[in-house]
């Protein structure tokens, strides 16, 4: 028998994601939709890794897939809402309600303001214009659906998207 490459120190601490839950999940980043392998233990993130059961990346990850756990994980991230008034400069805090309400009420009135029952031509035509929506990349296919009938039902008629997979 040959010598191991593994030191006995280095076979006893066995696998490094041991006792992890592990979910598989898809980059964030770009459109290329990565696979990643992401681990957890007990509800908190501790590794993601590229998925090599994926046929996209085969388990490798570029540099910012790779740093993803960043996105949960960096101490400078927001975890409450920031808002500046128009013509403020200083950031305020803001409860997410708050916000939500203060979005739902913009875009009420948005398409109020933007709305045309008719088009030049005199065609009936029922929508707005005050507002549209562009998709990212991070967004897949069932979310694109989904927000495609909601903007639609609310008469917007300029939505387009990034999807992925």
């Amino acid at each position: 028998m040959g010598a191991s490459a593994a030191s006995p120190p280095t076979r006893r601490a066995g696998a490094r994601v041991a006792g992890l839950k592990v979910t598989e999940s898809v980059c964030p980043y770009c459109a290329v939709g990565c696979g990643q392998l992401v681990y957890t233990r007990g509800g908190e993130l501790v590794d993601i890794e590229g998925n090599p059961r994926s046929p996209i990346n085969q388990g490798t990850l570029c540099p910012k897939g790779a740093a993803s756990r960043q996105l949960v994980q960096q101490p400078g991230r927001l975890t409450k809402v920031r808002y500046r008034r128009p013509g403020g400069s200083d950031w305020e805090e803001l409860e997410l309600e708050q916000a939500m309400d203060m979005i739902a009420e913009r875009v009420v009135a948005a398409r109020e303001n933007g709305w045309q029952d008719a088009d030049r031509q005199g065609w009936r035509v029922d929508r707005t214009l005050g507002f549209a929506h562009l998709g990212g990349a991070t967004l897949d296919n069932e979310e694109n659906y989904l927000i495609k009938k909601l903007f639609t039902a609310m008469g917007a008629i300029q939505i387009e998207n990034q999807a992925r997979i």
